[in-house]
């Protein structure tokens, strides 16, 4: 007959072999998840683009389903308004959403937008930078001025005086039909 000790020694390696099985297959599973959930967020990403890309009148409503005529998608890309499929921040037009940009670009419209609103001028990058809650350290203002720039040589903002940015005329804000 069996020792209670013995029987519970064994129960107990029984037991620890069941977590340590049960452990590898949790890190496995986490390992493929993280995989799938990257995997989707880049097809998100790349049907967000193909929409806005597509979408005859430069928004992102683009129908699912629907193609666009390879020849038309030539002379789209290369007009001025249309928002090109290699550019990170496309041109603004009338009607383009704000939804086309990155969500950094967005924050910086919505600063200015809000500055608009409340009847405040220009605003500056190391304003931006302290608005944004960031260290005003070079690197951080130097990265929101570098995305300021692109987005006045792209006609969403005005500067008005070197160092100042304000939304262009003509971009309204995100509830305002853009």
């Amino acid at each position: 007959m069996p020792s209670v000790v013995g029987l519970l020694e064994q129960r107990e390696l029984d037991a620890r072999r069941r977590v340590e099985r049960l452990r590898e297959e949790a890190d496995r599973i986490q390992a493929e998840l993280a995989a799938a959930e990257e995997e989707w967020q880049e097809w998100v990403i790349a049907r967000r683009r193909v929409g806005t890309v597509l979408a005859p009148d430069g928004t992102s409503d683009a129908k699912p389903g629907a193609t666009a005529d390879p020849r038309d998608m030539d002379t789209r890309s290369t007009s001025r308004d249309a928002a090109r499929p290699n550019s990170q921040v496309p041109v603004f037009c009338q009607g383009i959403a704000w939804s086309v940009l990155s969500v950094d670009y967005q924050r910086i419209l919505q600063a200015l937008t809000d500055r608009v609103r409340l009847g405040q001028g220009p605003l500056t990058c190391q304003e931006m930078a302290a608005v944004f809650g960031m260290d005003v350290v070079s690197a951080r203002v130097e990265a929101l001025r570098s995305k300021a720039k692109r987005l006045v040589a792209r006609g969403w903002l005005a500067e008005p005086t070197p160092g100042q940015f304000t939304l262009a005329s003509g971009v309204a804000g995100p509830g305002d039909g853009s």
